[in-house]
């Protein structure tokens, strides 16, 4: 893919969250410091259905959309958290802008930042099986330096932020922990949220509906998985 166009996607993307005018809060929400974070443990990015790339309608994060009754949020993100030995913590993940990297998780703060300047919803999920984290972590690792994977696509090198956990948490029998199949990018009421729908169109290929991977809400709901806490 032509470099310029990768360029111009990262600001796109980074520009979708975060407004020219707005800037992040200058300080992490407490409650991530309250969480007694692990390395190992992942952090879901959630924002409201309604949540759109094509203007700059400002949306309560913290009030998603409710369906049936039931508030419903788009998962579109899932990262590896870290501590490391002087219990400063770090980012892994699979990014437009980063491609896989490991960085600050104030970075990842400000690149998360919603266009009212607010944080999206951030939900710390720990394996209920955690004895072997700090391999999953060093596993991980052994992808940055790779490229986003824009197509969803397992049959390269590439990978996207779900992609990368999975490969990443294996056992030492290279089995995964986590599960794929026919990917649903749908919301309760069966349309796809307009965040999937512009990204998509953006680069250029239809939502992958269907197709066998991963996606962060589905991720977010395996049962291998237990709640840390929520910043809403």
């Amino acid at each position: 893919m032509n470099k310029n166009f990768i360029v111009f996607l990262s600001v796109f993307c980074a520009l979708l969250f975060h407004a020219c005018h707005t800037s992040a809060p200058e300080r992490e929400p407490e409650a991530i410091h309250d969480m007694s974070i692990q390395s190992g443990d992942l952090l879901f990015v959630g924002i409201p259905l309604d949540y759109r790339l094509s203007d700059s309608t400002v949306v309560d994060s913290a009030t998603p959309t409710s369906t049936a009754g039931v508030q419903e949020v788009n998962y579109i993100h899932v990262a590896i958290l870290e501590l490391d030995e002087h219990d400063s913590l770090w980012v892994i993940d699979a990014t437009i802008k980063h491609g896989v990297s490991r960085y600050p998780f104030r970075e990842f703060l400000s690149d998360f930042t919603l266009k009212n300047g607010e944080y999206p919803r951030l939900e710390v999920m720990r394996l209920k099986d955690n004895k072997l984290a700090n391999r999953y972590v060093e596993q991980a690792k052994s992808y940055v330096g790779r490229d986003y994977d824009i197509h969803f696509s397992a049959d390269n090198t590439e990978q996207y932020c779900s992609e990368l956990v999975r490969n990443a948490y294996k056992t030492d029998r290279g089995e995964y922990i986590f599960s794929e199949g026919p990917m649903d990018f749908k919301s309760a009421d069966g349309t796809v949220p307009p965040y999937w729908v512009e990204l998509f169109a953006l680069l250029g290929a239809p939502v992958p509906q269907g197709v066998t991977g991963t996606t962060p809400n589905a991720m977010y709901r395996e049962h291998c998985l237990v709640g840390v806490g929520q910043l809403p």
